[in-house]
């Protein structure tokens, strides 16, 4: 069964220390994003929440599936794809002016926090795998 450092065996995905910080981000996106302008609201806006809540999202799938390694690594792989596309348009709102650069910079800084932390899981999948 997988360990916390701090709060020994993890039971729930809510537990996971990546997944406080993908929602920690999706939640600041969330907060900056209300700044955006009303044009953006259907295109920009809503990317950059859609792809930071499917971090969170698909973290919690992967969780329920880890006692298929495949899929557990599949679900964890979207996820991170679904962090550098927030990247993305995290850097598309600094580029128009709707960020400041030390929100980008702190914003791309968590996101590489969130994927390093990821790719550790997919690297390690039987340290995560319930064993039947």
């Amino acid at each position: 069964m997988a360990r916390n450092r701090y709060r020994g065996v993890i039971r729930h995905f809510r537990e996971l220390d990546v997944y406080g910080m993908a929602m920690d981000g999706a939640m600041r996106i969330f907060e900056v994003s209300k700044g955006f302008p009303v044009e953006e609201k259907y295109s920009l806006t809503d990317q950059a929440r859609r792809s930071s809540r499917s971090v969170c999202a698909n973290l919690a799938e992967a969780w329920r599936k880890r006692c298929y390694p495949n899929a557990f690594v599949s679900k964890l792989s979207d996820s991170d794809a679904e962090s550098a596309e927030t990247q993305v348009w995290v850097e598309f709102a600094e580029r128009c002016g709707y960020l400041d650069q030390e929100q980008a910079v702190d914003l791309n800084s968590l996101y590489d926090n969130i994927q390093g932390k990821l790719v550790n899981m997919m690297r390690y999948p039987e340290k995560w795998n319930i064993r039947k």
